[in-house]
């Protein structure tokens, strides 16, 4: 399975540098910072909306946008990226990000009423969005092929350990100040690393200049965004919805579909808005796929783990904050080791007892009731936090260096897109089991703590079915060879 660029007018990207320069350090280490701070902000709101729902006087359903529309904003934003890191040198697109970035989170810490503060989070949803993509192909870009897996652990902090210890800061924050100060402290980072940025970021990209295709760019909104808000509406149970649950997975659906047949018929011309082209690498397709599944098998978690402790063992926020710290702190310390193992031995041999190990926490998941020990959690979140540190950080390396250069832009957004929607999923996956199995158990006689216990339990079996998957998956995936131009797939 090949094909070929035909397209004489495309710039190849020069081959990665044989060492990392100290300003290449640099850039990366902004970046990282950078991309840590806007990623925080996905799930920093979870926490915070019984606290909003009182502050603003508003329902359960319309403070939910808060999250919603930011997941919404990232899943359309995401596949534009790709054409945008082409197009446009690495310095102004980072502070392009990080000013759009800084705008929604002043927007957010100065709102009166609900309306301001979810335009806020569609602000700061738009930067975020940006800055992902930006980061892994800044990192492909730069980092010669034997080093990768160092600088991707770093990566893997960024992706999974910010968006897990959100809710954590936020309880934190929440236990002695006002829901406005979750931006008010993050205000000044952001700008002093949009100064810095301003200062010191140099551009690593050649851009190439291409009509944008409208049509791709209408496609995908409606596809990836339906798809993302009908998943998040099933997360919430379908209720008051400004769209029929139905309706947007549909529309989401068919928009994908049509979206990738305009992107196949584009890639002949190199005018793609995502060239899917990457998926003529089996490597890469085989690591998108496993990352898919762990994500979904995270998202999953993160959700219903709180549910868990506040609802059937009684803690309180900041007290279920503090039980899931240890794990996420975990992963990340975690993620730089990882990637220098990586490096040394391959992919295949860190992710199969990864992924080993997260399959048996889920399936140990699956027996928790009301009288399950704190510390039983606590041992089993900080496992699932260290088998998954050795499944991200192999999955983000192998995939992304088993693309030619001219694929990193668009590689780095499609795993980003698929991340998105993986993880709503997750969050629907689980939440509707979830819920299903607790009304059935309600309706036969339960009491409503024994109902709550058994419906979580049915969800973690979906998970850890789910994650036999990716173990299988995981003796697939392998450390490709240094991937420098061309379309050729196989590797």
């Amino acid at each position: 399975m090949s094909a070929e660029l035909t397209d004489a007018g495309a710039v190849e990207a020069p081959a990665a540098p044989a060492t990392l320069t100290a300003q290449s350090r640099l850039v990366i280490a902004l970046l990282l910072g950078s991309t840590f701070v806007v990623f925080l902000n996905e799930t920093i709101m979870s926490v915070a909306i019984p606290h909003l729902m009182t502050d603003l006087g508003v329902t359960a359903s319309a403070a939910q946008w808060l999250t919603t529309a930011f997941l919404l904003t990232m899943a359309v934003v995401i596949p534009i990226t790709g054409f945008l890191i082409q197009r446009i040198n690495t310095r102004p697109i980072f502070i392009l990000a990080m000013s759009i970035f800084s705008l929604g989170t002043l927007v957010c810490a100065v709102a009166s009423g609900l309306p301001l503060l979810v335009l806020g989070r569609v602000i700061q949803a738009i930067g975020t969005a940006i800055m992902m993509p930006l980061l892994m192909t800044t990192v492909m870009t730069l980092v010669p092929p034997q080093a990768r897996g160092k600088i991707m652990g770093n990566i893997s902090i960024v992706m999974s350990v910010a968006p897990a210890i959100g809710p954590t800061i936020a309880g934190l924050v929440l236990s002695t100040l006002e829901w406005r100060w979750m931006f008010i402290l993050v205000l000044p980072i952001s700008i002093l690393a949009l100064v810095i940025g301003w200062m010191k970021v140099e551009n690593v990209t050649t851009p190439r200049y291409a009509p944008l295709d409208v049509l791709s760019v209408i496609l995908s909104a409606l596809g990836f965004g339906g798809l993302v808000y009908g998943l998040s509406a099933l997360g919430e149970g379908g209720s008051e919805q400004l769209v029929p649950l139905w309706a947007a997975l549909i529309v989401g659906v068919a928009g994908i579909v049509m979206f990738v047949i305009r992107q196949i018929m584009l890639a002949s011309k190199d005018r793609a808005l995502l060239d899917l082209r990457a998926f003529l690498h089996r490597n890469y397709t085989l690591s998108v796929s496993m990352m898919a599944t762990s994500m979904l098998m995270l998202f999953g978690t993160i959700i219903l783990l709180p549910i868990y402790t506040q609802n059937v063992l009684k803690l309180d926020v900041l007290q279920t904050g503090l039980l899931l710290l240890p794990g996420s702190l975990l992963m990340g310390l975690l993620g730089p080791v990882v990637g220098r193992l990586y490096d040394r031995h391959g992919a295949t041999k860190l992710l199969v007892p990864g992924s080993a190990v997260v399959s048996l926490v889920l399936w140990a998941l699956t027996l928790v009731d009301q009288n399950t020990s704190v510390w039983a959690v606590l041992a089993g979140h900080v496992t699932i936090s260290a088998g998954l540190a050795f499944v991200f950080t192999p999955l983000f390396t192998a995939s992304l260096s088993s693309l030619p250069m001219q694929l990193y832009s668009h590689g780095s957004a499609i795993l980003g897109s698929i991340q998105q929607v993986a993880g709503a999923a997750g969050v629907a996956l689980f939440i509707a089991l979830m819920t299903l199995r607790s009304g059935a158990l309600t309706a036969s006689g339960a009491a409503p703590i024994d109902a709550l216990s058994g419906g979580i339990r049915t969800a973690f079996v979906a998970g850890a079915i789910i994650s036999l998957v990716a173990l299988v998956l995981a003796f697939f995936v392998k450390k490709p060879a240094d991937v420098v131009g061309g379309f050729h797939g196989g590797h």
